[in-house]
């Protein structure tokens, strides 16, 4: 009974000192995929995401009915870094969608105008100003939001003194920008100004000399899986010393309970929790990392996904290394990753999958269309047999041909000279389900047989690779077929036999691809990229950084002379990969189910083929 009458009083309560627009709101996944070309558009750096905001607190004034709530402590505000844009997950402090959507708009374009903030009450205000300089159209769209905002700002006669100077400064400088350079000093914190970007949150993660160590040893990443939690916020951290003088076991002789105990400085290290601690995380503000002096379970979980050499593929020589792009220097990093090859040496020749045999059918149908024809040349100087049209035109005025001997018809064969190479993304991501019966990998393995199956039939030379890392000292490039051999029931084998682990090094294996294409003697050589996700490993690579190697890779595959392609199962590959492959470098799959058909039907659109 209890718990009904507190459930009702909060339900009530809630309600009464809401203040947003639940059915107006507008969320930030809906519209990122216009936000990201509109931010790069204004002149937003281009490597930058559109992400999430976790809630920052205020110490702002609340109302009393605020206050029984507990609400209205903490808001999504706006800020960036040189990683993201952060704005609010969801907007609905307009009565009317449509402002709410405009004021998504209005903050990208603040966070392409305004990338560091010094000052935030005066640069909030100069950004405004250069913004409606530069671009007049939004100056309508601004004064509508400022129009609306001002009103569900406090009220200036219901604050003390101070404060009431302060909210009228900030109103004054919303309603015309540059006007107060001051902001007046008061107790608490302003309300936040939802036009207006704030600064980086503070985050104090110091490194120590045992990080260096965990990274050796593999970190303290206990799920390799790069979707293992669909939150795009990001939180504060602060490092923690877990090393409390009074967390310890106390140690005592029965009788002597009542009086002494000697506590002995033990580090108990807690059990480990196989929930999922995303909820709670959800409730913090700034999450504390401490280092504990024994290993906890995480990195014992992490080694089991590393198989042992004898069950491992079989390394191919020493390795190669190639650079990678630092984009915070501006460089590369010379001979920074090993990309060592590998092969499934004890993968079996297997035929073709039996749910797959009827549809390789009907594609070797297809494109056995495009197989070399062999026509017929007339007057040619040397060939298979006499052309008598030519004779007969040359006897008929032999004065004016006296120096003719094309006198022959030869057969040509139209070879098409193509070369492609298709390099699948085998991360631990891939292993995730997409029904009860069927993972990712297994959709990439039956598209790699399909295409590999196509490419036999119609005779265009091809290889195929896969790719993986732990780091950039093993970049693992998992040899499928090269384009020297057959494809065969051995090389099908080793597709079949391919499995999803470890990370996902994209710019290692461009470059390392880009290598094995330049050594082809082919006028079109195309560079057909799988992937489901973003790149990303356990050290530094990830995030921006990632994706601006691989950016860079790409960028040198095209100087070279060759065609990258990414094919993606990723939702959010529209954020990134126009930024990475270009508008037209890259195919978002929707339904990754139909990857293994419409992999064999882009490879004739890339290749202006017509079967």
């Amino acid at each position: 009974m209890e718990e009904f009458v507190g459930e009702i009083w909060h339900r009530i309560v809630s309600s009464k000192a809401q203040t947003d627009y639940d059915s107006a709101k507008v969320e930030l996944a809906g519209l990122n995929q216009q936000l990201a070309p509109f931010y790069r558009g204004l002149g937003g750096c281009p490597g930058k995401l559109i992400e999430g905001a976790a809630p920052r607190r205020f110490n702002s004034r609340r109302s009393f009915i605020q206050r029984v709530a507990g609400s209205h402590k903490r808001f999504a505000v706006s800020w960036q870094d040189e990683r993201s844009v952060r704005l609010p997950p969801l907007i609905a402090c307009f009565a009317d969608a449509e402002l709410n959507r405009d004021l998504y708009f209005w903050l990208t374009a603040m966070a392409a105008t305004l990338p560091t903030i010094k000052h935030w009450f005066v640069d909030n205000q100069r950004a405004t100003l250069a913004l409606l300089k530069a671009y007049p159209g939004l100056a309508k769209r601004y004064q509508r939001l400022v129009d609306n905002l001002i009103p569900i700002r406090p009220c200036p006669n219901h604050l003390d003194r101070d404060e009431q100077q302060r909210e009228l400064a900030i109103q004054s400088a919303l309603r015309n920008p540059g006007s107060v350079t001051r902001l007046p000093l008061a107790k608490g914190d302003p309300m936040p100004v939802a036009l207006w970007l704030y600064p980086q949150p503070i985050q104090d993660i110091s490194p120590s000399p045992e990080d260096a160590k965990d990274n050796k040893n593999g970190g303290n990443n206990i799920n390799s899986s790069k979707k293992s939690h669909d939150s795009s916020t990001r939180k504060s951290a602060t490092r923690a010393e877990d090393r409390n003088p009074n967390d310890g076991l106390l140690v005592f002789q029965l009788p002597s309970l009542f009086t002494m105990a000697e506590q002995v400085d033990l580090d108990r290290c807690q059990d480990e929790d196989q929930d999922d601690p995303a909820s709670a995380a959800d409730d913090l503000d700034i999450i504390s990392l401490s280092r504990q002096r024994r290993a906890g379970g995480g990195t014992l979980r992490f080694d089991l996904d590393l198989p042992g050499a004898q069950n491992d593929d079989l390394p191919l020589g020493r390795g190669s290394r190639f650079p990678e792009w630092d984009f915070r220097r501006g460089t590369l990093i010379k001979d920074y990753c090993l990309v060592q090859p590998m092969v499934a040496d004890q993968a079996q020749p297997q035929p073709i999958p039996e749910h797959l045999a009827a549809t390789a059918r009907q594609l070797k149908r297809q494109f056995s269309v495009l197989q070399p024809q062999t026509h017929w040349q007339s007057r040619q100087p040397w060939g298979d047999e006499l052309d008598l049209d030519a004779w007969i035109e040359y006897a008929a005025e032999p004065e004016q041909n006296s120096e003719r001997q094309d006198f022959y018809r030869a057969q040509r064969a139209c070879q098409r000279d193509l070369a492609c190479l298709a390099l699948a993304d085998l991360s631990m991501s891939t292993d995730s389900m997409l029904s009860e019966e069927q993972r990712v990998i297994d959709v990439i393995r039956d598209a790699l047989v399909l295409f590999a199956e196509a490419m036999d039939a119609c005779g265009d030379r091809f290889a195929l690779y896969g790719f993986s890392s732990v780091r950039n000292s093993q970049v693992r490039y998992n040899l499928l077929k090269n384009f020297a051999e057959p494809y065969s029931a051995v090389t099908r084998g080793r597709i079949l036999a391919i499995r999803p682990g470890f990370y996902t090094r994209m710019g290692a294996a461009i470059r390392q691809s880009t290598a094995i294409l330049e050594q082809q003697p082919a006028r079109q050589r195309l560079l057909l990229m799988i992937s489901d996700g973003k790149p990303n490993d356990l050290d530094h690579y990830e995030g921006r950084y990632g994706i601006e190697d691989t950016r860079q890779a790409v960028i040198e595959a095209r100087q070279k002379g060759l065609i990258p392609f990414c094919v993606t199962i990723d939702e959010d590959g529209s954020d990134y990969l126009p930024y990475v492959f270009g508008e037209r470098g890259y195919a978002l799959v929707s339904h990754i189910a139909k990857l293994p058909l419409l992999l064999p039907a882009l490879y004739l659109q890339l290749t202006g083929q017509n079967p």
